[in-house]
Order: C-alpha cells, then sequence, then structure tokens
C-alpha cells in the first residue's frame, strides 16, 4: 500500500480494493464472508496478518477468521477474548478515525489479558513511523445504524491488523482505506448475518410447514379412516352447528350419504325428546347421550362429545364431535332395568314397580294437631276441603299448597264415598287372587302352573285401558291400578276381569280352569303404598270368604 508521502495511488491498488470488497459481498455464508474479510486485508491492504473477531450473542469476542500465518491461524481460531478486557483496549492509545492504535510503550499493559495474541519477533523500529512487532492496529466494525456511519450501530467484531509489507506505519490514505473497508466489512457481515438468520428461519418454517402437513394429513385419516363416527360443523354464529364434514363411520351410522350430511345441523337430527340435552352440549368438552335420527325414519342411541379445533392461529373456530354408537349398551341397559322391575315369568311389572308407581300418585300429609279433625274435613268434603284453624287455611284442592308443598302440580287421590255414587273419581286398586291355582300345580305341575300364571296376565292385560297397570305381586296374585274410576265402574272392571279368567286355559295340553277374587281399595294421599295394598288385600279376602266355595273355583 502506497504511503501518504506518495502524491497519488495507484489504480491498480483500487481495482484491487474493489475486487476484495466484491468477492466479500459475494460469499455464500457467514464463515465465507469473516475469511474474504481476513484475506482482503492481507491481499488489498498490504497487512502481513489479519484476524476477525467476532461479537457473540454473550458479547464476548471470538477469532472467526485468521489470514497470513497458518501457525497463528491453527493456535487462536475459535477462541475468545471477554468483552471487558476487548473494552479496555477500544479505550486506550491513540485514536485515528475510528481506528484504535496501541502503541508498543503502552500495549504492553495488554500483554497477559484474555485476548487471544500472536506474538511476532522483528528489530526494534530506527525511524519514527517504523512499526514496532509490539504495535497494535485495531479497526472496530460497527452494524450500520439508522443513520449509516461507521460506527453509529452497536460493535459486532474488531478487526485485527500486523506487520504492515513496508514495515512503517499506515499514512493517511492506509488508515482511511482500512477504516473504509471495516465499514464494508461490517456491512457484508451484516448481510451475511440476515442471510444466515433468513436460511434458518426459511428451514424452521419449512419444517414446520412439513410437520404441519404431516399433522393434517395425519388428522385427516385418523378422521376419515376413525371406527367411530366424526364429524366437523360451525361453530357460532347463525350457522352454528351446521355439518360441514362426515367420515365414512357416521354416513354408515345413520345411513346417510356425506352429501346429504352437509344439508343438516345436529339439531335437525337429534329426537325431538332430547334437543335440551343437545343444546346443553354443544360448548367445547360437552358430553351427551341422545338419539339420532337414521335415514330409514329410526333413531340410533349415540354418545357425543365434542372438542374446539382452530383453523389457523387467529382464524375461524369449528366443533369437532365424536360420535359413539351405544344402541346395543342403550339395549342392554334398558333390559336389566326391565328385569329389575318386571316379573321374569309374566313380563308384568314386579311388586317392587308397582309400589313405586303407586307411590309417585300419593303424597303424605304432615301430623298437626289438628290432624284428626283435617281427616275429618277431608272425609266429609273430599279433596277440595277448606278449613281454617287458628287463623290458617289450608286448601286441599290447591296444587302446591300447605299441606303439600313438596307435591307443587300434584293432582291429590281421593276415594269415592262408601254406599253411594257421587261421580267422584278414584285411583282403584284391584287385588286379584286366584282360585284353585295351588291345585293345578299339585295336580299337573309347575309348568302347567306357569302356563296358567301367563295367560291370566295376558287376560288381565287385555281388559284394562291403556295407561292402567297390572302388575304380579307374587305367586298367584295380580293388582291392577286403574285410575279415574267410580265405584260402580271399579266393581263392573272386576267382573269383567273374572269373567276372563274363568274362561278354560289350556296347560300341557289339557284344558284347566281357575278362579279369581277380587278386592277393590281406594288410593288416597295420606296412604302409604303398603297401606293401600293391604286395603284391596283385606277386602279381597271379605270377598272370597263371602261367595260360596264353589263359586269360588271353575272346575
Amino acid at each position: 500500500m502506497e504511503t501518504e508521502s506518495e502524491p497519488y495511488v495507484r489504480l491498480a491498488s483500487l481495482r484491487q480494493l474493489h475486487q476484495v470488497m466484491a468477492d466479500m459481498n459475494k460469499a455464500r455464508s457467514l464463515a465465507d464472508t469473516l475469511q474474504a474479510v481476513a484475506d482482503g486485508v492481507v491481499q488489498a491492504l498490504g497487512y502481513e496478518l489479519a484476524c476477525v473477531n467476532l461479537v457473540r450473542p454473550d458479547g464476548d469476542l471470538v477469532v472467526a477468521a485468521f489470514s497470513g500465518n497458518q501457525a497463528a491461524e491453527a493456535l487462536i481460531t475459535g477462541r475468545a477474548g471477554s468483552r471487558e478486557s476487548w473494552d479496555r483496549r477500544l479505550n486506550m492509545g491513540e485514536q485515528w478515525g475510528d481506528l484504535i492504535f496501541i502503541p508498543h510503550t503502552e500495549g504492553w499493559v495488554l500483554d497477559d489479558d484474555d485476548v487471544p495474541q500472536w506474538y511476532t519477533d522483528g528489530p526494534a523500529p530506527r525511524f519514527e513511523d517504523e512499526w514496532h512487532p509490539s504495535d497494535r492496529l485495531f479497526a472496530p466494525m460497527y452494524a450500520p445504524g439508522p443513520q449509516g456511519g461507521g460506527n453509529s450501530g452497536e460493535l459486532i467484531g474488531v478487526l485485527s491488523v500486523d506487520r504492515p509489507r513496508n514495515g512503517r506505519r499506515p499514512g493517511a490514505w492506509g488508515r482511511e482505506a482500512l477504516q473504509m473497508y471495516a465499514f464494508q466489512a461490517a456491512i457484508a457481515i451484516s448481510n451475511a448475518r440476515l442471510r444466515s438468520n433468513m436460511q434458518r428461519a426459511l428451514v424452521r418454517l419449512e419444517r414446520d410447514q412439513q410437520a404441519l402437513r404431516a399433522s393434517e394429513e395425519s388428522f385427516r385419516q385418523a378422521f376419515e379412516y376413525a371406527p367411530s363416527g366424526m364429524a366437523i360443523a360451525e361453530m357460532g354464529g347463525d350457522q352454528h352447528g351446521r355439518i360441514l364434514r362426515t367420515n365414512d363411520a357416521l354416513c354408515r351410522l345413520l345411513g346417510r350419504p356425506a352429501s346429504a350430511m352437509r344439508r343438516y345441523a345436529f339439531s335437525d337430527l337429534v329426537h325431538p325428546e332430547d334437543i335440551g340435552t343437545l343444546l346443553r352440549t354443544s360448548a367445547e368438552g360437552g358430553r351427551a347421550e341422545l338419539r339420532l335420527g337414521r335415514r330409514d325414519g329410526t333413531y340410533v342411541w349415540v354418545s357425543l362429545r365434542n372438542s374446539v379445533v382452530a383453523d389457523a392461529a387467529d382464524g375461524p373456530r369449528f366443533l369437532l364431535t365424536h360420535v359413539e354408537d351405544i344402541e346395543e349398551r342403550k339395549r342392554r341397559e334398558l333390559q336389566l332395568a326391565h328385569r329389575a322391575s318386571h316379573d321374569s315369568l309374566t313380563g308384568l311389572p314386579n311388586s317392587a314397580e308397582l309400589r313405586s308407581r303407586l307411590a309417585a300418585r300419593l303424597c303424605r300429609r304432615p301430623q298437626s294437631p289438628h290432624a284428626g279433625v283435617v281427616d275429618a274435613m277431608d272425609a266429609a268434603y273430599g279433596d277440595s276441603a277448606v278449613f281454617d284453624s287458628g287463623g290458617h287455611t289450608f286448601d286441599f284442592g290447591a296444587a302446591g299448597a300447605e299441606p303439600y308443598g313438596a307435591y307443587d302440580h300434584h293432582v291429590h287421590a281421593v276415594a269415592p264415598p262408601d254406599g253411594r255414587d257421587d261421580g267422584t273419581k278414584g285411583l282403584a286398586v284391584l287385588f286379584c287372587d286366584l282360585d284353585g291355582f295351588k291345585s293345578i300345580n299339585d295336580r299337573f305341575g309347575h309348568n302347567a302352573g306357569d302356563a296358567v300364571l301367563i295367560e291370566v296376565a295376558r287376560r288381565l292385560s287385555g281388559g284394562v285401558r291403556d295407561g292402567d297397570t297390572v302388575a304380579r305381586l307374587g305367586g298367584d296374585e295380580f293388582v291392577i291400578l286403574a285410575n279415574g274410576l267410580g265405584r260402580a265402574d271399579a266393581q263392573d272392571l272386576a267382573v269383567r276381569l273374572r269373567n276372563e279368567i274363568i274362561q278354560p286355559i289350556r296347560a300341557e295340553g289339557r284344558a284347566v280352569r281357575v278362579g279369581a277374587s277380587f278386592g277393590i281399595g281406594w288410593a288416597h294421599c295420606g296412604m302409604t303404598a303398603d297401606e293401600v295394598l293391604k286395603s284391596a288385600d283385606e277386602r279381597m279376602y271379605v270377598e272370597k270368604r263371602s261367595r260360596p266355595k264353589q263359586h269360588r273355583r271353575a272346575g
């Protein structure tokens, strides 16, 4: 490099510097750029040694590139010096513009710090501007700031140079060239870092996109090929619940093609009795067991579970609905419930179910000091009695009024008066006991007896109205609950049922007959189910004893 005493700079030197800067900016990676910076200092600026110290994310500076001496390169490349030691270097010595020159007379204090160094030997200088082997020259590199300029941004590295080839300290031109080169190197390093960051970001983006595509494909396959029903429906807005997509399993379950399913919302498919259940479970995490309509008009029990998925970070949200067929389980549950509440032989409600149905119609009156008076008034005036005692009014005809507060909107059961039919309708309890049944069991066996019980149950069920209850209390005892009957109606019903029962019954290949005794009791509020049944049972025995023995059996 020409010295400042020369009146001009050779054009070849400028061209060489320009080429080095171009090569530096054409480097394809940050490592290539750093090495181009170090090589350029040696090739274009006339120094025998050049080192690029790069600022790391933790603030310390690492030797990232070295040029001019392979032994020195192998020794110090990759080693780091603390930011504190570098700050001390950059704040001492002489300021040559943006350059820092530390003469050998001051630099000895830096010999033992932690900055990687390479010592060169040489003779002591003979002239004032001659380079000493212990002289140090640094060119700080700053990231370009918003206003431009060499030191307008943060420090990103330091160029260290040593041993000018002409043996002299650089003059004005050499200093300006090194300063300009450091500025251009900082731009190249910043651009290389930006390119590197962008490349890493693109790699991460591509990796994320690949993962997203793989996730979407996994979801699609899991959705399409799930063994149970899956659906995606709109969430929120006027179209909330509208089905957007279904899998094959759901289409097969409901017997509807996917194109048809998109015309519906779940509210269009649910059983009318289950619409409230559906609305309560339409939010995220909602679960419900309800019935969905098939194409053939039947309904299937399903377990429905909702979760929310988002199309993008801030995109629309959808309901992902999992639909599981539980028809078989529901059928088993209903069968178990039926077995628990019905007689296994006749299929009629059993004793427990009978008491449950009867108790559901009755309410218990609380005891009070006036209980006897109240019962007397109720017996005299029926269920509509109004009685005022000590300032307290009890309206037994007002649903939910005292003393029936626990039975709001309850229609109280009353008994028609004895000995007369005044049009009062009540809940009749007909207690039926078969006459001559034991002899059938004894003579023809229990199979014949079972056949008789089954046929009697069928005849009793066929002889009552829809809504009446026929139950088997146990053994050969049956009970009929018939609401809305007067005394004459109940007696007529007992006669008709007796006449049905005494008809011949085929059992074990032969015709047999049984008779029947009926006792009619009346259920009214204030009684328990057991009290009602006991009353009807007692009346049945009164009726059985009052009839001649030959009339109690029909052969």
